[in-house]
């Protein structure tokens, strides 16, 4: 690309996820690369920032305030901001994420010249209201392109919206080196939103009933969509006297300290898309073992070679595996030194050219 480019990215907010670190990773990308200028367009309820992002990005922010007792009307003020924010970019190609928030930016940019490409971020499988299915499956076939994460979700979208310009690209995983030599410790890690389908409390239960005392379980994660469950996970741990043994860690900017000073990642979520965190522990080293829900782990895990990829809710082969791992200091080198080997192929560089070449892909 020797003439310049400009790329324009769409995303609500971003604020501590895994859609929003893939985002933030793709922009640093993008910025590294000669001949693209990129913008990065927040249009959410919250348009927060949690994650570092380069300095030659160049941000746009709604000035005003989205007034909730006048949702209608914020709406409409919203979908103007990124139709108007976007025309004055004027931009070659334009990414969306959002599984709820690609068909208010492709409303936002009907009739315009723009390619607009997009991508989901959940669990492909994921059920909708009706409204959102009807809007899902008119506006998205007005996309030049779509992402899916993983095959299985290719599948899905394929038969959902009947496109024909679909690609799968996984997620960028970023190298975690352990520069600062820090030492690792029997802990159990798992990092997750405090959510319903990660399945916290069955962990802590698991954890409790091995009852390994030379073994922690850290949490690292906060509340989100309303659900409250720090509070429940907290009484939780006490009622099961596990305090000292479990640790609700909340929300942390260094990640990376806790994927590098653990022994295992043990991950208890039924429902994704593709989960950065089980990446991040491989590249950290760790050796991994997650539920084989529909889309995400098993594109990752390798069963008994990087880790230990479990039936979905099968809770007893879960607690075995778990206690296997945390008996044998053979196993869990084996399995976390292929697991850096296998998660290289999905580094930032890699996944970023990807993107690239898609966005500005003859088929569009």
């Amino acid at each position: 690309m020797p003439v310049e480019k400009t790329i324009c990215l769409l995303i609500p907010s971003l604020q501590a996820g895994g859609m929003e670190r893939v985002m933030s990773e793709l922009a640093g990308h993008f910025c590294s690369r000669k001949n693209l200028s990129i913008h990065l367009v927040l249009f959410g309820i919250r348009p927060e920032f949690f994650y570092n992002v380069p300095a030659t990005l160049t941000i746009h922010k709604p000035q005003n305030h989205f007034n909730n007792k006048h949702r209608f009307i914020s709406t409409l003020k919203r979908l103007w901001y990124v139709r108007e924010t976007v025309k004055s970019i004027n931009p070659d190609t334009v990414l969306s994420f959002g599984e709820l928030w690609n068909s208010f930016v492709i409303l936002a940019l009907w009739g315009l010249r723009y390619p607009v490409f997009i991508s989901d971020r959940c669990n492909p499988a994921r059920s909708f209201k009706f409204h959102n299915r009807l809007l899902r499956r008119v506006t998205y076939r007005r996309a030049s392109g779509v992402i899916a994460q993983t095959a299985k979700a290719k599948e899905l979208y394929e038969g959902q919206f009947r496109h024909h310009n679909i690609k799968v690209i996984g997620n960028p995983i970023r190298t975690i080196d352990n520069k600062s030599r820090i030492e690792r410790k029997n802990v159990v890690l798992t990092v997750g939103r405090l959510i319903n389908t990660k399945h916290h409390d069955k962990l802590i239960e698991t954890f409790a009933e091995i009852n390994n005392p030379d073994w922690t379980l850290v949490i690292v994660g906060d509340d989100s969509l309303k659900q409250n469950n720090f509070s429940r996970l907290m009484e939780l741990i006490r009622e099961r006297d596990l305090t000292g043994m479990v640790t609700l860690a909340g929300k942390q900017h260094d990640i990376d300290r806790y994927y590098l000073s653990s022994r295992i990642f043990a991950f208890a979520s039924s429902s994704e898309g593709f989960p950065n965190v089980i990446g991040e522990a491989m590249s950290a080293g760790l050796p991994v073992m997650a539920f084989d829900c529909v889309a995400g782990p098993a594109d990752m895990i390798i069963d008994n070679h990087n880790g230990f990829l479990v039936p979905l809710f099968d809770w007893a082969q879960y607690k075995q595996k778990l206690t296997l791992l945390m008996e044998d200091e053979n196993l869990r080198s084996f399995f976390g030194k292929n697991a850096q080997i296998d998660v290289k192929k999905y580094s930032v560089s890699k996944i970023g050219d990807e993107y690239l070449d898609f966005l500005f892909s003859p088929t569009r």
